[in-house]
C-alpha cells in the first residue's frame, strides 16, 4: 500500500507541466536518435548534458531517461525498414523484422515492436517501483569498504561483458581510472597528473570527455562508414497483428520482459545484452512452427520487449546503489553528480520527488512513445532517407557550443577534441570506449570510499576482507575473472557479444 501511495505521489510530480514537457522532449529526441542510424542515446545524452545544468534535477533525469528508453523504440524502425539498426540493441530485431518487411509485413513488424516495448516498459516500471525500495533498504547497511568492493565488481563485470578483447577492455578501464584522478587530491590538495596546466587543477570535466568520446568520435566513425539504405518503399497498411499473431507473440513478450528486467539490474547489462540474450533463448524455447531469421514475429517481439525492459530496470542499481550498470547510466550518474546529487539509498528518503517522479514518468513516457511511433511511421521513414553528411556538421557545432558553455572556457573544447581523437583511436583498435567511461566516473568514487574505509580501520587493509558484504563482492569479482580461464566461457562470451 505504501508503494502505491508513493507511486501516486510520483505521478503528481510527473504530470506537472514542465515535467510532462521534458518527458515528451526526451522520448521524442530518443525516438529520433533511435531512428537515425549512427546516432544513439549515449552520444545524444553526452551532447545534451550541458542543457541539464539549467533544469531542476528531477526534470533533467526524466528527460535523460526518456531519451534512453525512447531510443530503444526508435531503433526498431530502421532495423525493420532498412536493415540498419538505429540503436545497437536493435541489431537482433533486424534479423526477423527486415525479413517480415521484405515479405510485405512491415506494418505488423513495426506494430508488434511498439506493443512489445510498451508492455515491457510498463512491467519494468512496476519492477522498479517494488524492487528498488527493497534494494535501497539493503544498501543502507553498506559501509565504505562495501561500496568500494561493489564498484570493483561493477568494473570487472563491465570488462567481461564488453565486446572484443578482455585485455583491451581492461586497459580502457585503467585509462579511465587514471583520467579520473587528474586534478587536486581531495584530502591534501596536492596536484596530480596535471602536467603544470592550470586548467586541469579541478580535474577533467566528465561532460567534455563524454561528448568527445561519443559525440565527436561517433560522428567521425559514421562519416567514414559507407552504408547503403535499402528502404522498404511498399505501402505500409496493417499495423496491428491479427489474433493468431498476437497469441504467438504474447509468450515471447513475457519471456523477453523477464529477461530484460533481470539483466538490466546487472553491472554491464542493460538493453544491449538483454536483447541478444532474449533472442537466443527465444530460438530455443519457442513453440513450433519456428522460422527465426526468415520473418518469425517472435524474433521481433522478444528482443524488443527485452531491450526496453532492460533499459528501464538499469536505473535501479544507479538510484539505489549509486553504481551505473552501463555507459548510459554512467552519463546519467555524471548529470546527477553535477547537480549535487549523489545517488544511493538515501535518494528515496532525501529526494522522493526525484525517485518516484522518474518512475511515474516512465509510464507516461511509454504511452507517449506508442502515440509517437505507430501513427508517425511515415515521418520516421522519410527521416531515415536524410544523408548523414547533412547531420554531422550540426552535431560538431552543437558539441563545441556545449563544451564551451560548461565553464565558458576554450580549453574544454581542446579537451573534447582530444577525447574525440582518443575515441576514434579506440574504434580503430576495436576497443569499446564504454569501460573507459565507467572507470572515469567510478574512479573518484572508488578512491573516496577506499580512503574512508582505511581511515575508519586506521589503515588496516584487511577491512575489505573482514566485512561480509565487501568480501562477497570481492569473491564474486574473482569468480567472474576466473571464468575467463575456461575456453568454453570465452567462446560463449564471444558468440553472445558478437552474433546472436
Amino acid at each position: 500500500m505504501e508503494t502505491l501511495n508513493q507511486l501516486m505521489f510520483g505521478l503528481s510530480i510527473a504530470i506537472t507541466p514542465i515535467n510532462l514537457l521534458y518527458c515528451f522532449i526526451g522520448v521524442l529526441i530518443g525516438t529520433l536518435v533511435g531512428v537515425l542510424p549512427g546516432l544513439g542515446p549515449i552520444a545524444t545524452i553526452s551532447m545534451l548534458l550541458p542543457i541539464t545544468f539549467t533544469l531542476p534535477a528531477d526534470t533533467s533525469l526524466i528527460m535523460l531517461a526518456g531519451i534512453y528508453y525512447g531510443a530503444q523504440y526508435g531503433g526498431s524502425t530502421t532495423s525493420i525498414l532498412i536493415n540498419i539498426p538505429g540503436e545497437a540493441s536493435s541489431v537482433v530485431t533486424a534479423l526477423d523484422g527486415h525479413a517480415m518487411a521484405r515479405a510485405g509485413r512491415a506494418g505488423v513488424a513495426l506494430g508488434i515492436a511498439a506493443i512489445a516495448s510498451f508492455i515491457a516498459g510498463c512491467a519494468a516500471t512496476l519492477v522498479i517501483a517494488f524492487f528498488a525500495p527493497i534494494l535501497s533498504n539493503v544498501a543502507l547497511s553498506f559501509r565504505p569498504a562495501d561500496y568500494f568492493s561493489l564498484m570493483v565488481f561493477g568494473l570487472v563485470a563491465a570488462v567481461v561483458l564488453a565486446s572484443g578483447s578482455v585485455l583491451k577492455a581492461l586497459g580502457a578501464i585503467v585509462l579511465g581510472l587514471l583520467l579520473g584522478l587528474v586534478g587536486s587530491d581531495v584530502n591534501s590538495g596536492a596536484l596530480r597528473f596535471t602536467g603544470g596546466v592550470p586548467d586541469l587543477m579541478n580535474g577533467i570535466e566528465f561532460v567534455v570527455v563524454a561528448m568527445g568520446l561519443f559525440g565527436i568520435a561517433e560522428t567521425i566513425c559514421n562519416v567514414q562508414r559507407k552504408t547503403s539504405q535499402d528502404v522498404i518503399t511498399t505501402r505500409i497498411d496493417r499495423l496491428l497483428p491479427n489474433s493468431s499473431e498476437m497469441r504467438m507473440s504474447l509468450p515471447a513478450i513475457g519471456r523477453g520482459t523477464v529477461i530484460g528486467s533481470v539483466l538490466g539490474l546487472l553491472p554491464g547489462g542493460g538493453a544491449l545484452l538483454a536483447s541478444f540474450a532474449a533472442y537466443s533463448i527465444e530460438k530455443k524455447v519457442a513453440s513450433k512452427p519456428r522460422n527465426f531469421g526468415s520473418g518469425d514475429i517472435r524474433g521481433v517481439a522478444s528482443p524488443e520487449a527485452a531491450n526496453n525492459g532492460g533499459a528501464q530496470t538499469s536505473f535501479i542499481p544507479l538510484l539505489t546503489l549509486g553504481v551505473p550498470s552501463n555507459p548510459t547510466m554512467a552519463l546519467v550518474l555524471g548529470a546527477l553528480l553535477i547537480q549535487g546529487i549523489t545517488p544511493g539509498p538515501q535518494v528515496m528518503t532525501e529526494r522522493p520527488a526525484l525517485f518516484w517522479g522518474l518512475i511515474a514518468s516512465m509510464w507516461i513516457g511509454n504511452l507517449m512513445l506508442v502515440i509517437l511511433n505507430i501513427p508517425l511511421i511515415g515521418l520516421w521513414v522519410r527521416l531515415v532517407k536524410v544523408p548523414y553528411h547533412f547531420l554531422f556538421p550540426s552535431i560538431l557545432v552543437f558539441c563545441c557550443v556545449g563544451a564551451y558553455t560548461i565553464n565558458n572556457n576554450v580549453f574544454d573544447i581542446y579537451v573534447m577534441a582530444a577525447a574525440g581523437v582518443l575515441g576514434y583511436a579506440l574504434f580503430l583498435l576495436r576497443c569499446e570506449p564504454a569501460p573507459l567511461v565507467l572507470g572515469f566516473i567510478l574512479g573518484p568514487l572508488m578512491e573516496e570510499n577506499m580512503r574512508r574505509a582505511l581511515l575508519i580501520s586506521k589503515g588496516d587493509a584487511a577491512v575489505f576482507l573482514t566485512q561480509p558484504i565487501s568480501l562477497a563482492f570481492l569473491l564474486a569479482s574473482v569468480a567472474v575473472v576466473s571464468l575467463l580461464s575456461f575456453s568454453w566461457f570465452r567462446q560463449t562470451r564471444e558468440t553472445a557479444l558478437a552474433d546472436p
